[in-house]
């Protein structure tokens, strides 16, 4: 009896040890959704924390309220060639970086003026060595704000949206129409 509990202890300690090196649980997990990028859920958290400084909330939803970056993820991993996801992903993992050397803090650490600048800095900088970051931030710019003008929020709630031309209204002065300006 002994020697068949000393050979099922073997057995269950040599299976045991071929697992364990497959259970590394250092790296951080990889959102599936996105099969092109290396998306981590601190990656997208600060995508939604750049977005959110794009389009603050305010008297209406912010671009993280109405998750927009889950948009800009989508249109990048869909939409882009493969040098452009490349240089959003290398500009995504390279920002926080940029911010401590730009700002001197992490990006989640900074006041609302201080990410404002950082962003406006990123975008307008030429130098050679920046270019992931500028091209992210352009990036991440076009698809915030198109993801943030045709979700659902904005197209019902904001600025209802009507077929062209409209209802026929005869005889009106201009100066009565009530025009909605959305743009500024």
């Amino acid at each position: 009896m002994k020697r068949r509990d000393a050979l099922r202890n073997l057995a269950l300690l040599t299976g045991g040890l071929v697992l364990v090196p497959s259970c590394d649980f250092s790296k951080e997990d990889i959102l599936a959704a996105y099969q092109n990028l290396q998306i981590t859920p601190s990656l997208k958290q600060l995508l939604a924390n750049i977005a959110d400084t794009i389009i603050p909330p305010g008297e209406i939803k912010g671009a993280a309220d109405l998750s927009v970056q889950d948009f800009i993820l989508v249109m990048v991993n869909d939409c882009m060639d493969e040098s452009g996801q490349q240089s959003f992903m290398n500009g995504l993992q390279g920002f926080e970086s940029f911010s401590k050397n730009t700002a001197g803090k992490n990006f989640s650490k900074l006041i609302q003026e201080e990410k404002e600048n950082l962003i406006l800095g990123g975008l307008s900088n030429e130098e050679e060595s920046e270019k992931d970051i500028r091209s992210f931030l352009g990036t991440t710019k076009r698809f915030t704000i198109q993801g943030f003008m045709l979700s659902e929020y904005i197209q019902t709630e904001v600025k209802p949206y009507s077929l062209i031309p409209g209802d026929y209204q005869g005889q009106v002065r201009i100066a009565d129409l009530n025009t909605e300006r959305i743009h500024g």
